[in-house]
């Protein structure tokens, strides 16, 4: 875990600035900055937007006494993706758009349950339910 995110946290960032510098020395530096920027403008009005509408699932959803996980992941996701946003870099963002945007989100959600699905059934993840103040 610890190589991976070792991985992460330098070889992203170095492909990151090599993607914006090759960008710059193509269209210049204004308007790779004018990218960034509005990007992140972009990224924000939108994830206040996908989060607003999420937080009103979550409200129906415990207004019918219903657990809200469905509503969850995606608030997760679009938090993940607002962070991405705001982080600078052309890939970051792309993948920041995808999470908020709610088609492709189904795909990363997708994959996510799929993904936590074989780490419980490997015995990698446990999970323990503990019961509710009633019990």
């Amino acid at each position: 875990m610890f190589v991976k995110l070792l991985a992460l946290f330098i070889v992203v960032p170095f492909v990151e600035l090599y993607i914006l510098l090759m960008l710059s020395s193509r269209i210049g530096t204004m308007p790779t900055l004018g990218i960034v920027i509005i990007t992140g403008i972009a990224g924000a009005a939108l994830a206040k937007h996908q989060g607003l509408g999420i937080l009103r699932r979550i409200r129906t959803d415990m207004a019918y006494n219903q657990m809200p996980g469905d509503a969850m992941i995606d608030g997760v996701m679009v938090l993940v993706g607002s962070v991405l946003l705001l982080t600078p870099g052309i890939l970051t963002d792309i993948t920041g758009f995808l999470l908020l945007i709610p088609l492709s989100r189904a795909l990363f959600k997708q994959y996510a349950r799929d993904w936590v699905s074989r780490k419980i059934r490997s015995g990698e993840v446990t999970y323990q339910s503990y019961p509710g103040p009633d019990r």
